[in-house]
């Protein structure tokens, strides 16, 4: 066989299996744990509103119609309605790759109820709360809206805590696109008015063909931990082996017919020294109590927000880690956290945004230990420019966080 042909060879086997490895990847969404500005009757970013036409979209909250409850992950959540209309809302997204049939899929998302949801009821039009429990209902399909198939139903979301719900998707055929949405318990006779609220979705994580997943062989399957950036397996239990059958013990040698082992056969081995620890490059080199003085501000490198969002990434875990150890090394430092935009958006906006950016590095620090009597925020819009607005470049300058040295505690 020629040198050619082996090529070839290997070079198709290659391509097969790293189509394989790449059908097996979970299919992460866009804005899973749905950040944006707190914001009524609009979707949040990377999520198109899939209700009926004229009627208002689902809410960014908190904040909104009287929804008061924290988060489960980041800054803000997806509030949806049912109406006592027969109308109802919905979102949907572009998967970032199909759902395949025949291959079944795990899926987790966080959901609760709200005791408060206060609105115009579309048949009295009186203000109401709508505060009924509703399932959540997850549609495949081939366009935004698209409800070709229904691929699972909650049970009745009727607690005021954040709960975990799992779900096993089982696509019939390929789907491009995937829908959540709110529905009335079934079965109903009337349509009422409730809530659901909803955080923290997984990726869907592809768990093998269907027809091999089978109820006697669950604990033995890996373990998939969702979270809002990433989904973490856990290894299978490992199997216990059965129980010898009662049979005697073999006897043991007599030890002194052992051999003895010879000296010149022992040889002492000292393990080598552990490797010296490998030290990373600095991300802020100025930020050091050598080197900082009283009314001094820093800007914090690598600290890039979407556009338009103020919620904390992953990637920005090292250089807002450094300002922890920063402060945790110094217990006399008191700091102000400035948050900045550029110069384009009208001023609301501007400082709305800044002082959300601001408010998240603070609470990043003082959820890892800072006391909060150390560490201040303040949001100053684009009302302090360090470079001009009319570039790219200079845009890019301007939108910043900076950490101002307030009291060295001297």
């Amino acid at each position: 066989m020629g040198k050619f042909k082996i090529a070839f060879i290997f070079s198709f086997f290659a391509m097969i299996l790293s189509i394989q490895g790449q059908d097996m990847e979970p299919i992460v969404l866009a804005n899973p744990s749905f950040e944006d500005l707190p914001r009524h009757s609009r979707p949040p970013r990377g999520w198109y509103d899939c209700g009926k036409p004229g009627e208002s979209a689902p809410d960014v909250q908190p904040g909104q119609f009287n929804v008061t409850k924290d988060p489960y992950d980041g800054f803000t959540f997806l509030g949806m309605v049912t109406r006592d209309n027969e109308t109802w809302e919905g979102v949907a997204q572009r998967l970032s790759k199909p759902l395949d049939p025949g291959t079944c899929y795990q899926f987790r998302i966080y959901m609760t109820h709200s005791d408060k949801y206060f609105s115009l009821s579309r048949t009295t039009m009186l203000d109401e709360y709508f505060i009924k429990p509703v399932t959540l209902r997850i549609w495949g399909g081939n366009g935004y809206c698209d409800k070709r198939e229904l691929l699972a139903e909650s049970d009745l979301v009727d607690k005021t805590e954040w709960e975990e719900f799992q779900f096993h998707l089982e696509p019939k055929r390929a789907y491009k696109f995937i829908m959540f949405e709110a529905f009335y318990k079934t079965p109903t006779l009337f349509p009422y008015n409730g809530n659901l609220l909803l955080d923290n979705a997984s990726a869907i994580v592809p768990t093998g063909k269907c027809d091999e997943w089978e109820e006697d062989i669950m604990d033995n399957e890996p373990q998939l931990i969702a979270s809002n950036d990433n989904v973490n397996v856990k290894p299978p239990k490992p199997k216990q082996d059965p129980k010898p059958d009662s049979k005697p013990k073999p006897k043991e040698e007599d030890p002194k017919i052992q051999p003895k082992p010879n000296q010149t056969d022992i040889i002492a081995v000292t393990p080598p020294p552990p490797p010296p620890p490998i030290k990373e490059d600095k991300i802020l080199e100025n930020l050091d109590i050598a080197k900082v003085k009283e009314g001094q501000s820093i800007r914090i490198e690598n600290l890039n927000f979407d556009a338009d969002t103020f919620y904390i990434k992953k990637s920005m875990h090292p250089v807002l880690n450094e300002v922890y150890d920063f402060l945790k090394e110094n217990r006399k430092v008191v700091v102000e956290i400035g948050g900045h935009t550029n110069g384009l958006p009208p001023h609301e906006y501007c400082n709305n945004l800044s002082n959300r950016r601001a408010k998240a590095v603070t609470d990043y620090l003082i959820k890892k230990g800072i006391p909060e009597n150390r560490i201040t925020f303040k949001g100053y819009g684009k009302t302090q420019p360090v470079a001009t607005n009319s570039s790219k470049a200079g845009r890019r300058k301007n939108q910043r966080v900076e950490i101002k040295i307030l009291s060295l505690g001297g």
